[in-house]
């Protein structure tokens, strides 16, 4: 019998213990070997965020709206939240994130630029090819937005996995670009945020390795959701935590079945954090299965995934991956360290997957740029902060233009078309 025959063999039966008939009938023997001839090494090679120069104090915010400071640091643990002036949207704040870390090499090599987002300013039109122009980005390349609330990230995230799969020469641009906002003196205010986490994904990577692990759920509910004509997200809170919490159970139980894992294999659990206590209650739903001293452990890892979530808010589709670079510039992990990562979308689609620190990943990382980047904001008063978010680009198809020093913001509306510095 011929060797590859021999592994077909072995990996049917392998695969078959984990998943029905059902599922088994779609898997074939050119797949398994397909799979096995393009056995490698892909994950994240670079990763970097971006956030707005401005943060409002979640201390000045209380004051203003006359409740406890406690309620939003201590209830919410949030601590500052980043704030966009209109100059600057998820294609500025996505590109501004991925200029950091592309050479002119990596422009040469990616074929697919995916933004994550449910902050799209065009129900056409994505923002992912007009970030691939501001980058430079060789022009045989595919460019497009993938929405399903914070989920978007992670789907763009796998997608592009399975394309480096099979071009494993090229390389995918994904980004995870979100502006986050409820209204003044709303219930949501509290829990706003913007932001943009960028990751290149590529073959044999210098951060993390996929660990083709994935589980996946989807159940049709309304937590959060934002019809055509709103400007504001509609959300049942108490509904959108309990099927939060219980996504990730459910999910975590999966993949214990599935992978057969438990908290041990885990060096550390990061989640989706639209406000840093959502997470941490998922994470203590877990916690009487496990003794005092693991949950003491993935505690301490949580702490260090979430400083800088605590220092901006929410990123939406950006806000897990977020955590995962707040974990890996504050935390001692080393390589070989594996990472479970819960994503969450509202309405709702979760998806619960690993990831494997590779050698000397600490070397590739920007961590003094991302604590110089959060440090040197600007502090903005109330009235600043109000005057800003009431701030909107004008819509009357006329001929406006603008100025902010940033390296990617909008410098002209005409005909109601963005144009952007480059």
């Amino acid at each position: 019998m011929e060797e590859e025959q021999i592994y077909f063999l072995i990996s049917f039966f392998t695969i078959a213990d984990r998943y029905p008939p059902q599922t088994m009938n779609s898997i074939n023997k050119d797949s398994i070997i397909r799979t096995r001839r393009s056995n490698m090494t892909i994950g994240i090679d670079k990763i970097s965020f971006q956030v707005p120069n401005y943060y409002l104090d979640m201390t000045d915010l209380a004051n203003a709206r006359e409740t406890d400071p406690n309620k939003f640091h201590i209830g919410l643990g949030q601590d500052q939240m980043a704030i966009n002036p209109e100059t600057q949207d998820i294609v500025t704040l996505g590109a501004s994130a991925a200029a950091k870390i592309l050479t002119d090499e990596d422009k040469k090599d990616i074929d697919m630029v995916i933004v994550g987002t449910e902050s799209s300013t065009d129900f056409s039109k994505s923002a992912a090819v007009i970030i691939h122009n501001l980058l430079d980005i060789q022009p045989f390349a595919r460019s497009f937005e993938i929405k399903h609330a914070c989920y978007g990230g992670t789907a763009a995230l796998q997608q592009a996995h399975d394309y480096v799969s099979l071009h494993p020469d090229r390389k995918v641009l994904v980004i995870a670009a979100d502006i986050a906002k409820y209204g003044l003196n709303s219930g949501g205010e509290p829990t706003q945020g913007c932001g943009a986490v960028a990751m290149l994904i590529t073959k044999e990577p210098h951060i993390l390795a996929f660990n083709n692990d994935s589980v996946f759920y989807s159940e049709d509910v309304y937590d959060f959701w934002r019809p055509a004509g709103h400007d504001y997200p509609l959300v049942d809170g108490h509904l959108s935590n309990q099927i939060y919490i219980d996504s990730f159970t459910r999910i975590w139980e999966q993949n214990k079945k599935i992978n057969q894992t438990s908290s041990e294999d885990y060096a550390a659990l990061t989640f989706h954090l639209p406000y840093t206590k959502m997470g941490r209650k998922a994470l203590r739903a877990i916690f009487p299965e496990m003794p005092e001293e693991e949950q003491q452990r993935l505690e301490a890892r949580y702490d260090e995934a979430i400083l800088y979530s605590r220092q901006v808010g929410n990123l939406y589709t950006g806000s897990l991956y977020l955590g995962l670079l707040s974990l890996l510039d504050n935390s001692q992990l080393v390589a070989g360290d594996r990472v479970g990562l819960f994503s969450y979308g509202s309405g709702a689609v979760s998806e619960f997957f690993s990831m494997t620190l590779m050698e000397d990943y600490k070397k590739y990382l920007t961590s003094e740029n991302n604590h110089t980047l959060l440090a040197q904001r600007k502090r903005l008063t109330i009235a600043e902060y109000e005057k800003m978010f009431n701030e909107k680009l004008p819509t009357d198809g006329g001929s406006h233009s603008f100025s902010d020093p940033t390296d990617f913001a909008i410098n002209k509306i005409d005909g109601d078309i963005r144009y952007y510095n480059k």
